[in-house]
Formats: structure tokens, C-alpha cells, sequence
């Protein structure tokens, strides 16, 4: 079964085609370039790099959040009317549970971490067991500080990876010692194939049924409900 994947939720811009057991070919740019430039461009070059077409794909799949707004807008809407032209089905992997695919059999609890600003992480903590990665805690958005706190109370090693481990790195590491870990660079950020090896494990559904799951409000709404407060 040959998959397409996308991932735009962050300043991260990858698509990739796996086949069977093979990463046929994968595109990633994290060159703050916006996704309505740089996603049609390396989509297309995966496809014509890897000799194939949007016909020879099985399934679908894209990151459907939570992360950046528009950037998962550009990315579902993007690969959805590619499923809609073929006719295939599509998968949404959840951010933070496909990046955890980038740490395939960790032994530490992993704690995929993205700024959400405001001094907010997304984030949710996984383990591998016996190869299938399991959810210890689901993912929410929430204060860094409460994340750590909890972690601390597990008492257990735990490696983080996301972007916003430049953010806090000093600050996790401060409040979790030795038992803090860090993905190197190349397995920090978000990627496409990464999303295609967690949409394996997913139940297809129709293009149209996709929607981002974003967590919590953006910050228009934010704004607006509290302009309203203050009337």
C-alpha cells in the first residue's frame, strides 16, 4: 500500500510517499518560508522524485492538529482535495502522537512538546510497549509548568522532542534533572513520514469527514470573547 502524507502543523513544511516497508521519498523544510509557498512546490517534487502520481496513492494522510491554524487549514485542505480528485480516503494522525514516531521503541515516556504561546505547550505523554505506541496522557494544551509538575510526580525518564524544546529546554531541565532527555535535531521536528508510519495503525475515512483538531480556541476567538467581557 503506497501512502501520501503531509505535516504543516508548525513551521515545519514535509510531505512524503511510503510503500510497503520503504520510505520512498520525503521533502521536510523548516525555512520559516510560509506553507502557501513552500507545500504545492515539495509535494509536487515528491511525487515526480518518487515516479509516482496522485492515481498510484492508497491512502491519504495529513497531521490534523493541534498546531499552527493556518497551517493545518493550508495542509488539510490541501492533501483532502487530493483524496477528493482520486476518489481515496484519507486519515488524520494527531500531531503529537505522530511525531512520536520519530522515537520508535523509546523506553522513556515521551512528551512531545509545541509552543502554543501565551506560555502554553500541546502536549501529551506516549510510551512504546512491545512496539505499539500507547497514550499515557491525552493530548490538551496547558501550561509548560503544569506539564513538568506532572511529569515530576512519575518520577520517570522522559524525552522531549517539538518546538518548543528551544524555547524551555533550560527550564525543563531545571525541573526534571537527569531524568530530562532531548531528541537530537534531525528527530525533533515534525515529518511527514512519520505521520504516514502512524496512519497505518488509523481507520480511513471520507475526505469531507476531516476536520483540525486544534484544542482550543484561536487567538480571533480569544480576542473577541474578551473585547465582549469587557462591554
Amino acid at each position: 500500500m503506497k501512502i501520501f502524507a503531509a505535516e504543516t502543523s508548525s513551521g515545519v513544511a514535509s510531505a512524503a510517499i511510503c510503500g510497503g516497508d520503504k520510505l520512498l521519498c520525503e521533502i521536510t523544510l523548516n525555512n520559516k518560508l510560509t506553507h502557501s509557498q513552500t507545500l504545492m512546490p515539495i509535494i509536487e517534487e515528491v511525487f515526480e522524485r518518487s515516479g509516482l502520481t496522485t492515481k498510484d496513492i492508497d491512502l491519504f494522510a495529513v497531521s490534523e492538529g493541534p498546531g499552527s491554524f493556518t497551517g493545518l487549514r493550508i495542509g488539510i485542505t490541501t492533501v483532502k482535495a487530493l483524496a477528493h480528485a482520486e476518489n481515496k480516503q484519507i486519515v488524520g494522525v494527531n500531531t503529537l502522537e505522530a511525531m512520536c514516531y520519530n522515537l520508535p521503541f523509546c523506553p522513556y515516556i515521551i512528551s512531545p512538546i509545541m509552543d502554543a504561546r501565551r506560555g502554553e505547550v500541546y502536549n501529551g505523554f506516549y510510551r512504546f510497549k512491545n512496539g505499539v505506541l500507547e497514550k499515557v496522557c491525552p493530548p490538551r494544551a496547558l501550561p509548560l509548568a503544569d506539564c513538568l509538575n506532572e511529569l515530576s510526580k512519575m518520577s520517570e525518564n522522559v524525552v522531549f522532542l517539538g518546538d518548543a524544546v528551544p524555547v524551555y529546554r533550560d527550564v525543563i531541565a531545571e525541573k526534571l534533572g537527569n531524568l530530562a532527555h532531548f531528541a537530537p535535531q534531525n528527530l525533533n521536528m515534525q515529518r511527514a513520514s512519520s505521520v504516514c508510519e502512524a496512519a497505518k495503525n488509523k481507520n480511513p475515512q471520507k475526505y469531507y469527514e476531516l476536520v483540525p483538531k486544534y484544542l482550543r480556541k484561536s487567538q480571533a476567538e480569544r480576542e473577541y470573547e474578551e473585547r465582549g467581557d469587557r462591554k
